[in-house]
């Protein structure tokens, strides 16, 4: 995707050494094989959240790069892919062209992108699976840490929020390894995310005294 939460994957991803070849709208897929880097990024969100035109005309700026019309990301080899738009926008046949690329993880980061086929045979396959409920709870966290700001009177630096956002993911992810693992298996993310998240509503209850 192309929105907000794609853009600030993207942002993530070359803070921390990584390599961003596509991104998508509704329209198509831009390709850029040189890869996209802070510059290119900036002019990203400046077509969509400024200008609010298509990302094709990516290509009039930097003509090397290629816009798909109508295509989606899934058939250009990566080592991940980022989910980041609408519902179903991973069917089988994409999930399948991702591993036949030797894709190694896939991460959910809107409502339910990966269609229930298109996780059985990434979870066939065992490529590494992260869905939205555990990989796309950053909004939510930062709405909770939000509302402690408000309550304490306080303001945290932009450091200070990625820090303490960093430590929720963490926690999160060591949720999912514990209830997830399979013997024999890789870790089941899905899994783990379903049976931490129930956990933790149980807890909430019986300490509220509900039950």
């Amino acid at each position: 995707g192309s929105g907000n939460v794609a853009q600030y994957a993207v942002e993530k991803i070359l803070e921390m050494g990584g390599k961003v070849y596509a991104m998508s709208d509704s329209r198509g897929t831009l390709h850029d094989k040189e890869g996209f880097d802070k510059d290119k990024l900036d002019h990203v969100k400046h077509l969509k959240n400024v200008l609010r035109v298509p990302l094709s005309t990516y290509t009039e700026k930097y003509p090397k790069a290629k816009f798909l019309s109508g295509k989606k990301p899934w058939k250009i080899p990566c080592d991940i892919a980022f989910a980041c738009a609408t519902q179903n926008e991973i069917l089988k046949d994409d999930a399948e062209n991702l591993v036949s690329n030797n894709c190694m993880a896939v991460v959910e980061g809107a409502n339910m992108p990966v269609s229930l086929e298109g996780l059985k045979v990434l979870q066939k396959k065992g490529v590494l699976f992260a869905p939205g409920k555990a990989a796309n709870a950053g909004g939510v966290s930062i709405s909770g840490l939000e509302m402690s700001q408000n309550s304490l009177r306080i303001q945290w630096t932009r450091e200070e929020v990625d820090r303490k956002l960093r430590g929720i993911m963490k926690s999160i992810h060591s949720t999912c390894v514990k209830y997830g693992r399979c013997e024999g298996r890789e870790i089941d993310y899905v899994k783990g995310a379903n049976i931490g998240g129930f956990i933790k509503v149980a807890d909430s209850m019986l300490s509220c005294g509900v039950i």
